[in-house]
């Protein structure tokens, strides 16, 4: 059983960087991946990155890729998102998930992903 707890969030304003990490209470399987979702109020849950723990290849939406980073420390067995020239609709609550086996087709499916951690909030906001 893996727990995930993410932590990082806040209050910033536009254009400025944050990081949250998601530790996970147990050892990542080398078939693992591990991503990050975020949630605006009515709106669905979408993919934001995603990283095989093993190889360390990422995947990025569109809407972030340049600006996000995702990573992971494999010795803490915790991930992170490091979060660049943020915007106000960078706004949501942004969830870790974790899943093992997961194929490269799913990896943007929150479906693959069998852990979740509580979520943290980041607001954008002058």
């Amino acid at each position: 059983q893996v727990e995930l707890v993410e932590s990082g969030g806040g209050l910033v304003r536009p254009g400025a960087s944050l990081r949250v990490s998601c530790a996970s209470s147990g050892r990542m399987s080398s078939s693992s991946a591990m991503a990050w979702f975020r949630q605006s109020p009515g709106k669905e849950r979408e993919f934001v990155a995603a990283i095989r723990w093993s190889g360390g290849s990422t995947h990025y939406a569109d809407s972030v890729k340049g600006r996000f980073t995702i990573s992971r420390d494999k010795a803490k067995n915790t991930g992170y998102l490091q979060m660049e020239s943020l915007n106000v609709e960078d706004t949501a609550v942004y969830y870790c998930a974790a899943g093992m086996g997961v194929i490269l087709s799913s990896l943007r499916m929150a479906d693959a992903y069998s852990y979740w951690g509580q979520g943290t909030q980041v607001t954008v906001s002058s």
